[in-house]
């Protein structure tokens, strides 16, 4: 997340450093004032604070009581740890969320086997236990299909949150900046999908969705981010219900689910969450065209990534690819594409197709598309030819 912060900063005429936990770590290849150092280490965190206006972050796991430290020695620290700590740790989150009387799955603190017993008695099995801290990408999520399987993971770990196993018909994610003054901006709600717990596409907006949820959402991040006092940008995501929607989790920073943003926005979130932490005027969150989609690319047995990206390229020069400068391991996230448009079916076809070729799981190099030139299901315009999938061959 740090390394596509950069782009953002440079074009708002920002200087931007980075503590980086190790020297060749993504951000360290595009930033040029660059900290290599332990982030959990409070020393080197107090003397990387010294060298600069405004402390941000592109995760959730630097310790809380570090964060108190820093900003009680006067640094400015966005969002402030009495934020964070709602995206660090579930179950203040979850205690958070029902205070402010929003919409929360049925848990539980779980501490004992006697709490996780009453919970499967609660909720019935299978429900899902998670650690409170430090889980993300599917980490620290459990399926428990028996009180045994729970405390067998609570003996070794002390605390869990457990959270009813939620009948939900697809999942979705919102995004909002706010700055310190107060001044907000909402992108548009969009449809996510997960492969094996990793965020593998997000299609905005959400299709289908109707306009009464989109606003009741919308306000719904709108209260979180103001009743925290949250600086920067934040995601939330939901399961939609029948009944509604449910909220799953938070994060307070740039999101893998707003980064169809980069491309299809007027202001990308890492433009505007520079713009929230350092209190400048937010910019647009509008939606450059109809339909915006992010395909994530991630890692297959495929080790090399340059001959696929060239061909996706010249086969499809309106593919916006954006690669993070990490080894290939099977299932990391290790880059991600872009492409916007008018016709949905066809803008969120070739993005799986550019993020799978060069992936290397999908090795059609010119797969049939859906026709350019159909009215979508709405009755829109015909797609504009400056999208269609290009003729040239690589």
């Amino acid at each position: 997340m740090a390394r596509m912060l950069a782009p953002a900063a440079e074009a708002l005429g920002v200087r931007f450093s980075v503590l980086a936990e190790t020297a060749d770590a993504p951000a360290t290849q595009v930033i040029s004032e660059v900290t290599v150092g332990d982030y959990t280490d409070y020393p080197t965190l107090k003397a990387f604070a010294e060298t600069v206006d405004v402390i941000t972050f592109d995760h959730e796991h630097v310790p809380p009581e570090h964060l108190e430290a820093l900003a009680a020695a006067g640094h400015a620290v966005r969002p402030g740890p009495q934020a964070l700590i709602f995206a660090q740790d579930k179950i203040r989150m979850r205690a958070k969320m029902d205070e402010l009387g929003l919409p929360n799955p049925a848990w539980a603190e779980i501490t004992s086997a006697a709490d996780a017993e009453a919970f499967g008695r609660r909720v019935g099995y299978p429900y899902i236990l998670k650690t409170p801290r430090g889980g993300y990408d599917g980490k620290g999520v459990r399926v428990i299909e028996s009180l045994e399987q729970a405390t067998t993971w609570l003996d070794e770990v002390g605390q869990l949150l457990a959270e009813e196993k939620v009948d939900f018909t697809r999942e979705l994610a919102v995004m909002v900046g706010r700055s310190p003054m107060g001044q907000t901006a909402v992108w548009p709600v969009v449809e996510t999908w997960q492969q094996n717990g990793v965020c593998k596409e997000a299609v905005a907006p959400a299709p289908g969705l109707a306009d009464e949820k989109a606003q009741e959402i919308t306000e719904a991040i709108l209260k979180v981010a103001g009743a925290l006092e949250v600086t920067g940008v934040m995601a939330m995501e939901m399961f939609e219900t029948a009944e509604g929607f449910l909220i799953n989790e938070f994060a307070m920073r740039p999101h893998n689910t707003g980064h169809w943003t980069q491309d299809g926005s007027v202001t990308s979130q890492f433009e505007q969450h520079l713009r929230a932490v350092l209190d400048l005027p937010l910019g647009s969150p509008a939606a450059r065209d109809k339909v915006s989609v992010m395909v994530n690319i991630l890692g297959a047995d495929h080790k090399d990534l340059y001959q696929p990206y060239l061909h996706v390229m010249a086969h499809d020069p309106a593919i916006k690819v954006h690669l993070y400068g990490k080894g290939v391991r099977p299932g990391r996230k290790v880059g991600h594409v872009n492409a916007y448009g008018r016709d949905r079916d066809l803008v969120l076809a070739r993005a799986r197709h550019a993020a799978d070729f060069i992936a290397g799981v999908d090795p059609d190099p010119h797969p049939q598309m859906p026709r350019p030139g159909d009215l979508d299901a709405e009755g829109g315009e015909r797609h504009d030819p400056d999208t269609d999938v290009s003729e040239e061959r690589a």
